[in-house]
């Protein structure tokens, strides 16, 4: 009845060994404990909201029957979006909602032994899948319709995932949606091949792709919407999910505009006798005020409980969610909260951002890695969103980050957390104050900021790029057109900078960057900018685009 659903993928890479372990809780203990009647396969399949009862299917006997009640809850969930593609029921291809799901595809990838996938959508679930997958020793190909991974990040983060992915041999195919699946007439157990140049005709139906006396099971191509086309021995569809509606739209309940149970701030439907709550409904983005639905466990989690109280008299209003998710991608930890700059930006909504890469925690403490770290901003500093990427250290700064959005706070009071430090946990100035420090230098006046998408827009002959960094780092490469002064030579080169031009200028991660710009603005020079995130913010961006070339 309840299962670890966060839990499957892990499952099917061989992280959690033990399937019994994602059964969170059965009928026996919910019955044991809370005196709960649970029962399992009998699906409700018609509300009656005149007599207030609903229609039961035993699946175990057939038979249907009432049951009445005086407050309903509706938790249907999501079902995983299935497009109507040529082969989408060849069945070389899954999806993964559920342990069914994630036992059918545990029970191929052991009996069969495939050595090439294709994961179709970059969310979470799909990253995760692709790594874990990766994890069996399965080549994996990632394929997304949208420019990028993970629509909550804004590009530049992206961008590090791109390539830690593809440091890991996870091909990418980015802007490019899947136009069909197709047999490839290769024998899955044999590996003997038996395609020609052209696709054959897509199948018509589940045996088209195994021999019904054999269970022989052959390849198959994916091809995209680009026409490039992706042989694969099992591909695994994460393309995202939709609320699970049926139920209440039989019953007339209000539907909202984004496809989500309508429902108020005490999760009532349009009905006052039933509530709707979790992957179903819509709810209020707690930064933007927009409706939409929020498939993720704690605003669902946080919804039932509220829903209880709700019932028992006690009015408790759900306040709607800012998106707080992380996710693990091998080696990175990728983590979100509020709003991305993109999507503020799509709205109309004035913002302001900037990029930190600090350390995990003191940098003489051994082992100290740096993250990415981006917030964005109100021009009056509230704090709108943030986005984290990196090896260590993550979670705690986003939960941080979440909770001041969550209360309204302001890049000046991140300045102000006394937050735990100790060497091998943190700086002296966690990440979370820093970040807070370097838009308050924005807001304030200090220094002013351009960002990496901004610099193919200058006219070269009115920019003057200059790049504090030490000789031997610019090895690593540089902004083409830039001029080396290092920080330490600045005072006594300024005669080497023109002042009749705008001065763009950048280090490794921004610091000596904005000490330089401290320096120029001190001496008379009137147009200069730091280029936010630096040259690791710049060269990730600059990578991720030449692999997609190469790509191409």
């Amino acid at each position: 009845m309840s299962y670890a659903n966060c839990g499957l993928p892990y499952y099917i890479g061989g992280v959690i060994k033990d399937r019994k372990k994602l059964l969170v809780q059965t009928p026996e203990t919910m019955k044991a404990r809370f005196n709960i009647d649970i029962r399992t396969q009998n699906e409700v399949t018609r509300i009656d909201r005149d007599q207030k009862r609903v229609l039961v299917k035993d699946h175990k006997t057939g038979r249907e029957y009432y049951e009445t009640y005086d407050k309903l809850v509706l938790s249907p969930g999501a079902r995983p979006v299935r497009p109507g593609f040529p082969g989408i029921d060849l069945p070389t291809v899954f999806t993964l909602r559920d342990i069914p799901d994630t036992d059918r595809i545990k029970e191929f990838i052991d009996s069969r032994r495939p050595e090439t996938a294709v994961v179709v959508g970059g969310g979470f679930i799909g990253l995760e899948a692709a790594e874990n997958l990766h994890n069996r020793g399965i080549a994996v190909s990632i394929v997304e319709m949208a420019p990028q991974l993970m629509l909550t990040l804004d590009p530049e983060m992206a961008a590090i995932v791109h390539n830690h992915l593809r440091d890991k041999g996870v091909d990418l195919y980015l802007g490019d949606g899947v136009k069909g699946f197709y047999e490839n007439g290769r024998d899955l157990n044999s590996g003997r091949q038996k395609s020609s140049d052209s696709i054959p005709e897509p199948a018509s139906d589940s045996n088209s792709a195994s021999d019904s006396n054999s269970g022989i099971t052959h390849a198959t191509i994916v091809e995209l919407s680009s026409g490039r086309r992706i042989e694969a021995d099992m591909v695994i569809l994460a393309i995202g999910v939709r609320p699970d509606i049926t139920l209440a739209k039989d019953a007339g309940l209000t539907i909202g505009e984004r496809g989500g149970i309508a429902v108020n701030e005490y999760l009532e439907t349009s009905d006052p006798d039933i509530y709707a709550i979790g992957d179903a409904i819509e709810v209020t983005d707690f930064t933007t005020g927009r409706r939409m639905p929020v498939p993720l466990a704690g605003p669902a989690n946080k919804q039932g409980r509220i829903v209880a109280d709700n019932i028992c008299g006690r009015k408790q209003r759900y306040a709607g969610t800012q998106g707080t998710a992380i996710v693990k991608v091998f080696d990175l930890v990728v983590a979100t909260t509020g709003s991305n700059e993109r999507t503020l930006k799509e709205l109309g909504r004035p913002c302001i951002s900037s990029i930190i890469h600090p350390a995990s925690h003191a940098g003489y403490y051994p082992g100290n890695v740096p993250m990415s770290l981006k917030i964005v901003f109100a021009p009056d500093g509230l704090l709108l969103g943030a986005q984290a990427v990196g090896r260590d250290g993550v979670d705690k700064r986003i939960d941080v980050l979440a909770t001041a959005i969550r209360f309204g706070k302001s890049v000046f009071d991140l300045q102000e957390l006394e937050l735990a430090y100790a060497p091998p946990y943190s700086s002296a100035k966690d990440p979370v104050n820093m970040a807070g420090y370097v838009a308050g230098n924005i807001l304030n006046g200090d220094v002013d900021i351009i960002h990496w998408d901004e610099l193919e827009g200058l006219d070269r002959n009115r920019t003057f790029l200059l790049d504090v960094r030490e000789p031997f780092e610019c090895q690593m490469g540089i902004i083409e057109g830039s001029v080396n002064i290092p920080l330490g030579q600045l005072r006594g080169r300024l005669q080497d900078l023109p002042r009749d031009k705008d001065i763009v200028v950048y280090c490794q991660v921004g610091l000596r960057a904005y000490l330089a710009c401290r320096i120029l603005m001190q001496h008379g020079f009137k147009h200069v900018k730091n280029l936010s995130g630096g040259w690791r913010t710049y060269q990730a961006v600059i990578r991720d685009r030449e692999e997609r070339e190469v790509g191409k």
